[in-house]
């Protein structure tokens, strides 16, 4: 009797799954490591208006790697392109089998990459908080100027219609 699969078809590329979280897990053990080895202490408090910019920052960057144009070659060894979104933004989708599918999926999904840049800004924060905020600041008014831009053709749109 042979084991039941985890999906009926058989695409779900669970190794690749676990390698990526396992050098997610690692890579921040590892800084972690590096980090209290240097002595950097982590801060005390992180105020909310901090974790407002990071969660804002985190966003944008997330969108900018899995769905702008200008990033399709990051995401093309391990995607296709599907369809043309909003904006500068596209629709990927994973290909290949195992450890490139399971890239692919990671890459072409804003939530997923999400966790991967709250863990690169948040260790950036902890070893570099005024270098983080103006990193995390610029993403966010880039994140303001993406709305205005939304809202300025939507304007335009609805008086001339």
């Amino acid at each position: 009797m042979t084991a039941p699969r985890y999906d009926d078809g058989g695409e779900v590329p669970l190794g690749g799954y676990a390698a990526l979280a396992t050098t997610f897990t690692t890579g921040a053990a590892l800084f972690a490591a590096l980090a209290h080895r240097r002595g950097v202490r982590p801060p005390e408090q992180v105020p909310p208006w901090d974790v407002a910019l990071l969660g804002t920052a985190v966003f944008k960057a997330s969108r900018l790697i899995s769905r702008d144009k200008i990033t399709s070659f990051l995401r093309a060894p391990f995607t296709r392109r599907t369809e043309q979104g909003e904006g500068s933004e596209v629709m990927d989708a994973p290909r290949g089998g195992g450890a490139q599918r399971a890239v692919g999926d990671l890459v072409s999904c804003p939530f997923c990459v999400s966790a991967w840049v709250a863990g690169v800004l948040v260790g950036s924060y902890a070893v570099t908080p005024r270098g983080t905020r103006l990193v995390c600041a610029g993403l966010t008014a880039l994140t303001a100027a993406d709305w205005l831009q939304y809202a300025w053709t939507w304007a335009q749109q609805s008086t001339e219609g």
